[in-house]
C-alpha cells in the first residue's frame, strides 16, 4: 500500500508536512546546531521518532498474538549526529520500559518483534542501534 505526504517549504528552514490519508499535519524546523532555531521536530528527529514509535507497535502486535498487554510501554531514543565526515545520525540509542510481568518466553518474543521493525530494517548500518529492554 502507498501512501503520499505531502510537503510544502514554509521559509525560514521550517517544512509542513500532511499525511495524505488522514490529513494529520507537522511540522519540522532545522535543529539549533544546523542554522534552525529548533522550534520543531527536525527531520533527523523524526527519524528517532519513526524508529521508538515502529518498535512500540511492533511490539503492540506481538502483544496481540501472545495474548498480553503492553499498554503502558514507553520508549526513548536519543539520537547522536555523527561527529566526522557527512552530517548525518550516527547513533539512535533506544530503551524500551514495558510494565507488567511477562514469561521469559513471552519477552524474548516481544524483543525479537521490536528487532524486525521497518524503520530498524531500513537504516543504514553505519547507524548504531543499541537498545535496552526494561522489564516490570
Amino acid at each position: 500500500m502507498m501512501v503520499s505526504i505531502a510537503l510544502e517549504y514554509q521559509g525560514q528552514l521550517h517544512c509542513k508536512a500532511v499525511h495524505g490519508p488522514s490529513g494529520t499535519e507537522l511540522t519540522t524546523d532545522a535543529p539549533k546546531d544546523n542554522q534552525g532555531r529548533g522550534e520543531s521536530f527536525s527531520p533527523t528527529d523524526l527519524v528517532a521518532t519513526a524508529l521508538g514509535s515502529c518498535m512500540l507497535t511492533v511490539m503492540g502486535i506481538m502483544a496481540r498474538t501472545l495474548e498480553v498487554d503492553i499498554a503502558g510501554a514507553t520508549a526513548t531514543v536519543e539520537k547522536s549526529m555523527a561527529t566526522e565526515g557527512i552530517r548525518r545520525i550516527g547513533q539512535l540509542a533506544v530503551k524500551i520500559r514495558v510494565p507488567g510481568e511477562f514469561t521469559e518466553e513471552q519477552r524474548e518474543k516481544l524483543e525479537r518483534a521490536a528487532h524486525t521493525c521497518p524503520v530498524h530494517k531500513s537504516l543504514h548500518p553505519d547507524v548504531q542501534m543499541p537498545i535496552e529492554f526494561v522489564w516490570g
